[in-house]
C-alpha cells in the first residue's frame, strides 16, 4: 500500500507505535460494544421470565429469543444508514455515534420495569431498545474493521484486522464473566429477581471509557486521501447497489457471510443455549464451560488472521464452514455424552413416545407471541421439550387425547382450550406432577448431575466449536475490506456482513429451538446451520475470488 497522510509505514512494512494504538483503541471500544449487545443473549432465559411472563413457557422462550433476534434483524438497516454516513463524513465520527446509541440503550434495559409491573408495555419497550442496539451494531463493525484495515500494510492486513475479530468473542466472554460474578456474590435467587440488571447498568461505565478512547483517534488516512483528491461518493448506498457491485455483495452474502454467521452463532450462542436449556446444565456451570472454551479459542482468531496473510482468506473461511457442517451433529452428541450422560442412558433404556392424533400437533413457532398451543399433543410435546427429553411421535386415532409413554408409565395429556385460569393451572399442575414422576422413574434427570459431567470432554467439544468460529471469523474482516473500493467500502462490506450475521445468524437460536420443539429430536435444530454453511461452501468456492495482497487504495 502506498504511503498516505497519517499512515507512516516504515520501510519494513510494519506498523508504528501510533498505529498499534489505533488497533488497540478500536478493538477495545468494539469489545465494550459487543459486551452490550450480547448481554441480552447471555440472559435470554431470565429475560423470558421477566418480560414475557404473560405467554406460555414455550412461547415465552421463543419470543424472548426472537426479541434477541430483533436486534439482528435491523442490523442491515443500521449498516445501510451508518455505512453511508461513514463513507461520506468519515469512519471515526460514525462509530462514535454508534457506541453512544448502543451504550445508552443497554443502560435503559437495566432500568426497564418488567411485565409484572407495567404489563405489555415492558416487552414492547424492550424490543424498541433491542432495535436501537441492532441499528448501532449495524454501523459499528464495518467502521471498526474498515478503520483498522485502512491503517494496515498489505501483507499484515489479515493479522491486524483479526484483533477486531476477537472483539465479539471477548465481548461475549466479558458478559459471561460479569454475569458469573453477579450470580456468585448475589446468589441465584437474588440474581434472577433483580441482580440481572447489574451487568446492563455497568455498561454506562464502559460507555464512558469507550467514548474517551475513540475521541483520541484520528480519521482513517485512506479516507483523508480520498476526500483530499475529491474521489469520495456523494451517494454511497446508491452506488453500492449498482451493477457489478450489487452482484458482488449478493455473492459475498451467500458465499461467505451467511456461512460465517451460522458457524459463529452455532458455536457460541447455540452451544450455550443447548447446554443450559436442553442438557439442563446449571447456568453457572454452563457459563464457566463456555468461558473456558472461549479463553482457549481466542488466540486462534489471531492465528488464522496471520495465516490468511500467507495462504489466503477464502480457503480458511470455507474450510471452517465445511468442517462445521460435517461435524456439528457428532460434536453436539458428544456434548450430550459428556455433559449429561443420563439423557443418553434414559433415551436408550426408556424412550419417550407421544401417541397423538397428528392433526392436533402444531409446529410451535410463534414469531409474534399471539398463538395459543392448547391441544393435548401440543401440551405434551411442550412439556417434554421444556424438560429436555427427546421423544418420538406415534399416530393415534382422530380425536383421541395425546398420551406420553415413557418406561412402564403412561401419562394422559389434556386439552387446555376453554379452561378458566384456575382450571388450567390445576390441570397443568396435576399433569406436570404425574409426568415428572414418570420421567424420574424412567431415569430422565431434572438437571445434569455435576458429579457425572466430564468437564475435560465437554470443554474439548466446545473448543472445537469455537475453533471453527475462529476459522470463519478471523480472516473475514480483511476479506470483506479487500473486496470493495474505498469510496463505498464501509457501506458495501457492512450490508452483506450484517444481513448474514443479522438474519442468517441472529435467528439461528429461535429457528433451531423451534425445530427441536417440533420434532422432539435434540439435534434436529442443527440442520439449519449445516445447510447454510454448505450453501456458502458451494457458492463461495465457485464464485468468490481470493483477495490476499490486493491494493486497497483504489
Amino acid at each position: 500500500m502506498s504511503s498516505t497522510p497519517g499512515t507512516a509505514h516504515n520501510a519494513a512494512g510494519s506498523l508504528t507505535q501510533g498505529h498499534k494504538k489505533v488497533i488497540f483503541a478500536s478493538s477495545l471500544g468494539t469489545v465494550f460494544e459487543w459486551y452490550d449487545f450480547f448481554l441480552y443473549g447471555s440472559l435470554a432465559a431470565i429475560i423470558a421470565k421477566q418480560f414475557f411472563s404473560g405467554f406460555n413457557e414455550t412461547t415465552s422462550m421463543i419470543f424472548a429469543l426472537l426479541a434477541f433476534a430483533a436486534g439482528f434483524f435491523v442490523r442491515p438497516f443500521g449498516a445501510a444508514f451508518f455505512g453511508s454516513l461513514g463513507d461520506r463524513i468519515g469512519r471515526k465520527y460514525t462509530f462514535l455515534v454508534t457506541i453512544l446509541i448502543m451504550g445508552i440503550s443497554t443502560f435503559l434495559v437495566g432500568v426497564l420495569p418488567n411485565y409484572a409491573t407495567i404489563g405489555f408495555a415492558a416487552p414492547v419497550i424492550l424490543i424498541v431498545l433491542r432495535l436501537a442496539q441492532g441499528l448501532a451494531m449495524g454501523g459499528e463493525y464495518g467502521g471498526a474493521a474498515t478503520y483498522v484495515a485502512e491503517h494496515a500494510p498489505d501483507d499484515k492486513r489479515g493479522l491486524y484486522t483479526s484483533f477486531i475479530q476477537c472483539t465479539a468473542t471477548l465481548g461475549l466472554f466479558m458478559s459471561l464473566l460479569i454475569i458469573l460474578a453477579c450470580r456468585y456474590f448475589l446468589g441465584n435467587e437474588a440474581f434472577e429477581a433483580w441482580g440481572w440488571r447489574i451487568p446492563f447498568l455497568v455498561s454506562i461505565l464502559l460507555l464512558g471509557i469507550s467514548v474517551w478512547i475513540r475521541l483520541q483517534l484520528s480519521e482513517s488516512p485512506l479516507f483523508q486521501q480520498m476526500k483530499a483528491e475529491g474521489k469520495g461518493s456523494k451517494t454511497p448506498f446508491r452506488d453500492s447497489l449498482k451493477g457489478g457491485n450489487l452482484k458482488l455483495m449478493l455473492l459475498v452474502l451467500l458465499g461467505a457471510a451467511a456461512g460465517q454467521a451460522v458457524v459463529w452463532y452455532g458455536g457460541q450462542f447455540y452451544a450455550l443455549f443447548f447446554l443450559s436449556s436442553m442438557l439442563k446444565v446449571d447456568a453457572t456451570t454452563s457459563y464457566l464451560l463456555i468461558a473456558a472454551a472461549l479463553a482457549l479459542g481466542v488466540p486462534f482468531f489471531i492465528f488464522f488472521g496471520w495465516l490468511s496473510d500467507r495462504i489466503g482468506r477464502k480457503k480458511i473461511i470455507l474450510a471452517g464452514c465445511l468442517l462445521a457442517a460435517i461435524t456439528y451433529i457428532p460434536i453436539f452428541k458428544g456434548l450430550t455424552h459428556f455433559a449429561n450422560p443420563a439423557i443418553e442412558e434414559a433415551r436408550s433404556n426408556s424412550p419417550a413416545l407421544v401417541v397423538a392424533d397428528p392433526n392436533t400437533c402444531s409446529f410451535q413457532f410463534d414469531p409474534v407471541g399471539m398463538r395459543k398451543f392448547t391441544s393435548s399433543c401440543d401440551v405434551a410435546t411442550a412439556a417434554l421439550t421444556k424438560a429436555g427429553v427427546p421423544y418420538d411421535v406415534q399416530p393415534a386415532a382422530a380425536g383421541s387425547l395425546a398420551m406420553i409413554n415413557v418406561g412402564s408409565a403412561s401419562v394422559t395429556s389434556y386439552e387446555a382450550a376453554g379452561l378458566t385460569k384456575e382450571e388450567g393451572k390445576a390441570k397443568a399442575d396435576a399433569f406436570g406432577a404425574e409426568l415428572k414422576t414418570a420421567l424420574t422413574s424412567a431415569g430422565y434427570p431434572a438437571k445434569a448431575d455435576g458429579a457425572r459431567i466430564n468437564y475435560a470432554g465437554t470443554i474439548f467439544m466446545l473448543w472445537l466449536l469455537v475453533l471453527y468460529v475462529t476459522m470463519v471469523y478471523g480472516p473475514i474482516a480483511a476479506y470483506l475490506v479487500e473486496l470493495f473500493p474505498t469510496r463505498i467500502r464501509y457501506t458495501s462490506m457492512s450490508l452483506p456482513y450484517h444481513i448474514g450475521n443479522g438474519w442468517f445468524g441472529g435467528f439461528l437460536p429461535a429457528i433451531s429451538f423451534a425445530l427441536v420443539a417440533g420434532t422432539g429430536n435434540l439435534y434436529y435444530g442443527l440442520w439449519y446451520p449445516i445447510i447454510i454453511a454448505l450453501m456458502s461452501v458451494v457458492i463461495g468456492g465457485l464464485f468468490l475470488r481470493e483477495t490476499k495482497n490486493v491494493d486497497i487504495t483504489k
